[in-house]
């Protein structure tokens, strides 16, 4: 009885085939942009740095301690 009242089962769709990956080999243009793109992010990378003023450790310079008073001491 308990047949009776199953549905069965739809037949599963047939297996696709898999596409054909996309080919590795780059045209001399796109090598062109590629390497373009990295020397321009390398130009805008080394410009920050002189600005970064301190590294791992903090900030590299010595701190001014002693300051000048307006009576010359």
């Amino acid at each position: 009885m308990g047949s009776l009242f199953k549905p069965k089962m739809p037949p599963l769709p047939p297996v696709q085939p898999l596409p054909e990956p996309p080919s590795a080999e780059l045209s001399q243009e796109e090598k062109d942009a590629i390497a373009a793109e990295k020397r321009e992010m390398e130009r805008k990378r080394k410009g920050r740095k002189s600005t970064i003023l301190t590294g791992p450790l903090g900030v590299e310079q010595e701190a001014e301690t002693e300051n000048k008073t307006l009576l010359g001491s």
